[in-house]
C-alpha cells in the first residue's frame, strides 16, 4: 500500500462517497487509487466546474465536499470556485497534484508555487513533503473541515510523496480553540432585553430546529441573511425577511429598535450590517469574522446550551409597520421577475440554485424558503459559472430534482457541464432567461456611469440545439402564458427550458 491507496481509504473511512475533478499527470497515483475504491468520481469538463461542484454538494448536503485536479493547469482553473468558497464559508476539501519535490520552486514544466497561491483563498494551504505528514494534514483537514467548517482546506500532494509505501498513521486528538468568555456579559445583554431579534445565517442551519423553538416559544422575531433562509420558513410571522441592504421595512424597524441584536453564524458584512450596533451578540466559529462588542467564539449550538431565554411581547409591534416593497413587473409579458416568480411558485419545495446576474436579484427576492438550503448561490463572490456546476454537486449529493435559474451570459460561463449532468443523469431542469445581453452590467453602464451600453449586447448560440448536441432536451418559451402551460406539466431533467424575456433593470436597494 502507497500513500495514495491510504490516502483514499482515509476519505472512506470517513465517510466521503462522491468526489468531482479531472485526472492529470501529477495527480495520477491518487487516481489509480480511486479507481479501486469505493468513492464514486464525478468527472467534469473543466476544473472549475469540479470545485464548484463540491461548492454546491456542501451547501445543499451539509457534508464536506471534494475536489481533485492534476498540478498548475488543473490547480490553477480552481481558483476561481476556491475563492467563492472561501469567501462564502464553504467547506469543501481541494486537493491537487504537483511535480516531484526535488522540481519545486524550479521552472519546471507545469510548476507553479501551487500553496502560495492557495493560502489566499483558503482556510489552509498544506505541502506534505513525505508520507506521514500526507496523512496528518488529510486527518486534520477532515476533522477541521466537520468540526470547524469555515471554509475551504488545500492539500498539494507531489507526485513522488503519493507514490511513498513507508509512512505513518495515527489516531488524531484535535481540539477546537473556543472563547466563550463573554458568555455571561451576553447572558445579562439578553437578560435586560425586552426587544431582542436573531439574525440568522449559514452557520446557524445546524441548529435550526433549536432556533424555531426558542423563537416560537419566546416570541422572539428572527431576520436571516440570503443563506440563512429557511432556518425560520419564510412564511412564519416571527420570520421579518431579510437583514441588510435588502431588508423589508419590518426587519429594518426591528434592528432599529431593539435593545439586544442576537446574531448566530453570520458573516457581519457591509451588506448584512451596514453599522454595527453597540448591542450586538455575535456568534461565529471563525473568530476573523467576530465584530461588535460581545463577539462570542464558538459553535452556535454551544452558545444556545449556555444561554437562557425569557418571554418577550413586541412582535405586534413590528407588525403595525407597514411591509413595502419595490418589486414591480411580477406579472408583465414576460419581464425576467414575472417568469422567475412562475418558476419559483411551481419549484416552492425544491433547491434553487442561482448563477450571477441580474436574475440572481430576482430570485433571491422572491424565493420563499420553508427549509435550509433551499436556495444556493454564491454570496460575497458572486463568479458568474456558478450555477450549472454547483446544481450537479446539489444533485448528486440530495438524489432530488434541482431548478436552475439562469440567464444567457452566466451559463455560458461552464456550459461544457452539460455533458456532466447528462453523463450522471441528474434530475435538473436549467431555466436560462435570456435577454442577449449582460443585463446588470448594462443597468450599471447607464445608471451609474451615464454611458451608452458598451460590450454587453450577446450574440447567444440556439440553446435548444446546442442542449440537443449533448443529448439533453430542451424548449423555448417567448410569452408568460406558454412558460405557465409547461410549467403546469410534470418536467424532470436533464431539461433546458429557455426563456426569452425582455430588458429589464433590477430593484436597488433603498
Amino acid at each position: 500500500m502507497n500513500v495514495a491507496d491510504k490516502f483514499v481509504g482515509i476519505l472512506e473511512e470517513e465517510g466521503i462517497t462522491e468526489v468531482f475533478g479531472v485526472p492529470g499527470e501529477q495527480i495520477m497515483p491518487l487516481y489509480k487509487a480511486l479507481s479501486k475504491s469505493k468513492v464514486n468520481h464525478i468527472l467534469t469538463r473543466h476544473e472549475q466546474a469540479a470545485a464548484h461542484a463540491a461548492d454546491g454538494y456542501a451547501r445543499s448536503s451539509g457534508r464536506i465536499g471534494v475536489c481533485i485536479s492534476t498540478a498548475s493547469p488543473g490547480a490553477l482553473n480552481f481558483t476561481m470556485a476556491v475563492a467563492t468558497a472561501y469567501k462564502d464559508n464553504v467547506p469543501i476539501l481541494v486537493i491537487t497534484g504537483d511535480n516531484e519535490l526535488k522540481y519545486r520552486g524550479s521552472d519546471h514544466f507545469q510548476s507553479t508555487p501551487q500553496v502560495e497561491i492557495f493560502k489566499n483563498i483558503t482556510r489552509a494551504s498544506y505541502n506534505p513533503l513525505n508520507g506521514t505528514e500526507a496523512m496528518y494534514v488529510l486527518r486534520a483537514s477532515i476533522y477541521e473541515l466537520k468540526n470547524n467548517p469555515r471554509g475551504p482546506i488545500h492539500i498539494n500532494l507531489s507526485k513522488d510523496v503519493l507514490m511513498e509505501d513507508e509512512f505513518d498513521d495515527f489516531d488524531l486528538c484535535y481540539l477546537c480553540e473556543d472563547d466563550l468568555s463573554n458568555i455571561t456579559r451576553a447572558q445579562e445583554l439578553i437578560d435586560e432585553s425586552t426587544r431582542p431579534v436573531m439574525i440568522l445565517g449559514a452557520g446557524a442551519i445546524t441548529q435550526a430546529d433549536d432556533i424555531r423553538r426558542i423563537s416560537e416559544k419566546y416570541q422572539i422575531p428572527v431576520t436571516t441573511t440570503y443563506h440563512g433562509k429557511g432556518i425560520v420558513a419564510d412564511d412564519d410571522m416571527l420570520n421579518l425577511g431579510l437583514c441588510g441592504i435588502r431588508a423589508n421595512m419590518r426587519a429594518k424597524y426591528a434592528i432599529a429598535n431593539s435593545d439586544c441584536i442576537i446574531a448566530l453564524g453570520i458573516k457581519a458584512s457591509e451588506r448584512t450590517l451596514p453599522t454595527l450596533p453597540d448591542n450586538l451578540i455575535h456568534v461565529n466559529i471563525n473568530n476573523e469574522v467576530l465584530v461588535g462588542d460581545y463577539p462570542i467564539h464558538g459553535k452556535v449550538e454551544d452558545f444556545l446550551s449556555n444561554i437562557k431565554f425569557h418571554e418577550v411581547s413586541w412582535l405586534d409591534e413590528i407588525l403595525e409597520v407597514e411591509n413595502t416593497d419595490n418589486l414591480k413587473g411580477l406579472d408583465d409579458d414576460l419581464k425576467p421577475q414575472a417568469a422567475i416568480k412562475r418558476i419559483l411558485e411551481k419549484y416552492h419545495d425544491n433547491i434553487i440554485v442561482s448563477d450571477a446576474g441580474s436574475h440572481t436579484t430576482w430570485t433571491t427576492l422572491l424565493k420563499k424558503s420553508t427549509r435550509p438550503r433551499q436556495l444556493l448561490f454564491s454570496g460575497a463572490m458572486a463568479p458568474m459559472g456558478y450555477g450549472l456546476p454547483a446544481a450537479i454537486g446539489a444533485g448528486v449529493a440530495t438524489g432530488e430534482k434541482i431548478i436552475v435559474i439562469n440567464g444567457d451570459g452566466d451559463v455560458q460561463m461552464n456550459i461544457q457541464e452539460l455533458a456532466t449532468l447528462k453523463e450522471n443523469n441528474l434530475d435538473v431542469i436549467i431555466f436560462i432567461l435570456n435577454n442577449s445581453e449582460y443585463g446588470i452590467i448594462r443597468q450599471w453602464q447607464e445608471d451609474f456611469y451615464d454611458m451608452e451600453p458598451y460590450q454587453v449586447a450577446l450574440n447567444n448560440p440556439d440553446f435548444i440545439k446546442l442542449s440537443a448536441s449533448y443529448h439533453i432536451d430542451g424548449v423555448r418559451v417567448d410569452c408568460l402564458e406558454d412558460l405557465e402551460f409547461l410549467l403546469s406539466k410534470d418536467l424532470a431533467g436533464p431539461l433546458v427550458v429557455e426563456v426569452i424575456v425582455e430588458s429589464e433593470n433590477i430593484p436597488l436597494p433603498e
